[in-house]
């Protein structure tokens, strides 16, 4: 696999050999070792250009980790999309950079809260969101991602659901169905920051910029934005309509990645970071695959359990 030359151009001349030493020991060590590396949407360029081999967002690492055939897999990401491919991969060694890259939604509630939500309600299923854990997936009926949640809510029967853990995910799904949606007060410390006095002002110092806001963003965000929707739907947005000045209200590698393959378009970056998916750096990569660690494991009965809410997500996609 040879570096792009894009991410050469970003990276600055002095730091350019460092990065290219770490690259080409990670590019050998999948060789040697057969292994794959799966990198989210908010992995910083170097990872996400240098040394990845499938890049997506929540869902389509999900799908594409469905019968992965090398026997070691790395995940670029956080604790839980780990965890997520271990589900879907039980008998792999499923490895992450930093066992301390986590989620505030995942760590945000238990399975403990969901068993008192479903006494609370009685027979309504629950959707949950895959910035979860395995073991609040296992008591879930099934998955969705911030690309498919309107899906999967008018997938399933009746009139209301349960919908866990964003608060600000589940009111903008709310707003598109007819459907009682219960939720839990979760948020993502990145997205739950901006708020529509930003919009207003970044369209005042940025005049004719297109805003495109993650649907983690309180309703208000949303409801000012030009367009909401998943990283996936982002990227989309982005080479569909091309605009002239874009602006993404998401963390903030989402930006320096989707620059990169849109040079034609300036991007306009006030953005916020989160310092969990920061943890994942291109040094800890190389160390995760000299060392085989550190692998992540979850129980066999937690597996069995989760996997059904996640295939069952997967199965309406289909």
């Amino acid at each position: 696999m040879a570096v792009p030359l894009l991410l050469k151009n970003h990276i600055p001349d002095v730091e350019w050999p460092i990065v290219q030493e770490d690259i080409d020991a990670i590019l050998q060590l999948k060789k040697n070792k057969n292994a794959i590396i799966l990198a989210h949407n908010y992995m910083t360029p170097d990872i996400f250009h240098g040394v990845s081999d499938i890049r997506g967002d929540s869902l389509a690492l999900a799908q594409q980790a469905v019968g992965l055939e090398a026997p070691i897999i790395v995940m670029c990401g956080v604790h839980f999309m780990a965890e997520t491919v271990k589900i879907l991969n039980p008998t792999k060694t499923v490895l992450i950079a930093d066992l301390q890259a986590g989620c505030s939604l995942a760590e945000g509630i238990t399975a403990a809260d969901v068993r008192a939500l479903k006494e609370k309600h009685p027979g309504v299923p629950v959707v949950t969101y895959v910035n979860t854990s395995a073991e609040v997936k296992a008591e879930s009926d099934i998955c969705c991602t911030s690309g498919n949640a309107l899906k999967i809510v008018e997938s399933l029967p009746g009139d209301e659901v349960i919908f866990i853990p964003d608060q600000y995910l589940a009111a903008n799904v709310a707003k598109l169905t007819r459907k009682k949606v219960h939720t839990w007060q979760g948020s993502c410390m990145v997205h739950e920051r901006f708020t529509a006095e930003d919009v207003t002002e970044l369209r005042k110092s940025y005049p004719g910029v297109k805003i495109l806001s993650h649907p983690e963003c309180p309703r208000p965000v949303a409801d000012s934005s030009d367009y909401t929707g998943s990283t996936a739907q982002m990227i989309q947005w982005i080479k569909t309509n091309k605009p002239e000045k874009v602006l993404l209200l998401t963390e903030c590698s989402m930006s320096d990645n989707v620059a990169l393959e849109n040079p034609e378009t300036q991007f306009v970056k006030p953005c916020n970071l989160c310092p969990h998916m920061k943890r994942i750096t291109l040094k800890k990569v190389r160390r995760c695959l000299e060392t085989l660690s550190p692998e992540v494991i979850v129980s066999p009965d937690i597996i069995a359990r989760a996997r059904l809410s996640i295939d069952r997500m997967l199965e309406v996609g289909r």
